[in-house]
């Protein structure tokens, strides 16, 4: 897909400080390099090395629950080295190409240059997505992944709105975080609606061939996901999450992991919770649980101002809202994080809304609010790499 040149100077820069961030250390928790290595022997059940490896135990053998995409990605270079190889590279490489599809999108929603640089700076350093990159494990590359091929999907969808490519970035965020999927009808919509920029030379038969090679593509993807479930659980659909919310002390042995009653508490990890006050230095530590978006994100305020086009704001809102439903009714909000990895499901369609909301005029509390995040995300990654992952 093309890109402008300070676009691809934005990735390279978001990559090279993730790099410095990280020392791209391979991560223990290398899920999907072991998947890589089942695949290339002709199976979907993995060689599992032991209990620290969230591995679901079914039928005798051991399956990696979360999606695929991310194992397929790193493919080729298990398929070199062996598992060996360093899935926080990977993590790194997805997160910049991340950055640069943001700063296309920003060109293509038509914002000025310093305004540019600071929502990109803030989806790297203000959301969780730096720090997940930064790791590289197997739940935080997964979510890299989701922000990477989402605004992939957007940037298309902004400029040539080619169908059948929508949907293949589409199919990869969704088998990256299976949440994604409900962003697909938002991604059909804007297929057909009229485009960022007028005049629309299409006609509506070129529309229904957008919409064609879209459906076609997601039927491909759907067909080898059924495959893909029989190969592992013997069905057609995916049991993978629930068996494992069966298995989960956390969980429960029957029902659905996707509860309404675990909203209230959902509610207050993404709004309400906060660090920890420590007696000395370093004063604070986020809680293992996470940090709520209040304390470690507040620049999103900036999306409540995006006003037009307003079909795009209102098409990245449901998106937003849909995707961001299946986290706030699930058992668990992350366990393990800085602030909200979670959020990242939905972050890519409110960042794109903060685009919209700044084109005009960037408010100057916006900036304060966006370095603020940054600090707060620079120093979420410090802790971490300090006192956690040592």
């Amino acid at each position: 897909m093309e890109g402008s040149k300070p676009a691809y100077a934005a990735a390279l820069v978001a990559f090279l400080v993730t790099a410095i961030v990280s020392h791209v250390r391979p991560t223990p928790y290398n899920n999907f390099v072991l998947l890589a290595q089942a695949l290339l022997h002709g199976h979907a059940w993995i060689d599992w090395p032991g209990p620290y490896i969230d591995a679901l135990n079914y039928g005798g053998r051991y399956y990696i629950i979360e999606g695929p995409l991310p194992a397929l990605l790193i493919l080729p270079l298990v398929a070199i080295v062996g598992t060996h190889a360093n899935q926080t590279l990977l993590a790194a490489i997805l997160a910049a190409v991340a950055i640069g599809a943001a700063w296309e999108l920003g060109e293509r929603f038509g914002l000025k240059r310093p305004a540019n640089v600071w929502i990109c700076a803030f989806l790297l350093a203000g959301t969780d997505l730096l720090w997940c990159a930064t790791l590289g494990d197997v739940w935080f590359l997964a979510h890299v992944s989701v922000v990477c091929f989402t605004l992939l999907a957007l940037v298309e969808l902004a400029g040539k709105r080619r169908g059948w490519l929508v949907a293949l970035f589409a199919a990869c965020a969704f088998e990256s975080r299976f949440s994604m999927l409900a962003a697909v009808p938002v991604y059909a919509y804007l297929l057909v609606a009229p485009p960022l920029r007028q005049p629309d030379p299409s006609t509506r038969r070129d529309a229904s061939r957008r919409i064609m090679s879209f459906a076609g593509v997601l039927a491909g993807v759907g067909v080898l996901w059924l495959f893909y479930n029989l190969a592992r659980w013997g069905t057609w659909n995916d049991i993978g999450y629930t068996t494992w919310y069966h298995q989960d002390q956390s969980g429960s042995p029957t029902g659905s992991p996707f509860r309404l009653e675990y909203l209230q508490f959902e509610l207050w990890s993404f709004f309400v919770q906060t660090p920890v006050r420590l007696p000395d230095f370093p004063w604070l530590r986020p809680d293992f649980s996470g940090v709520a978006l209040t304390w470690s994100s507040p620049a999103l305020l900036l999306a409540f101002f995006a006003r037009s086009p307003a079909r795009w704001a209102i098409a990245l809102w449901v998106a937003a809202l849909l995707t961001a439903v299946p986290n706030f009714l699930y058992y668990v909000n992350g366990y393990a994080q800085f602030g909200m990895r979670h959020a990242l499901d939905f972050e890519p369609f409110v960042v794109a809304l903060m685009m919209l909301a700044v084109r005009d005029r960037f408010p100057r509390w916006g900036y304060v609010l966006i370095a603020y995040s940054c600090a707060v995300g620079l120093w979420g990654c410090w802790y971490w790499l300090t006192y956690v992952r040592t």
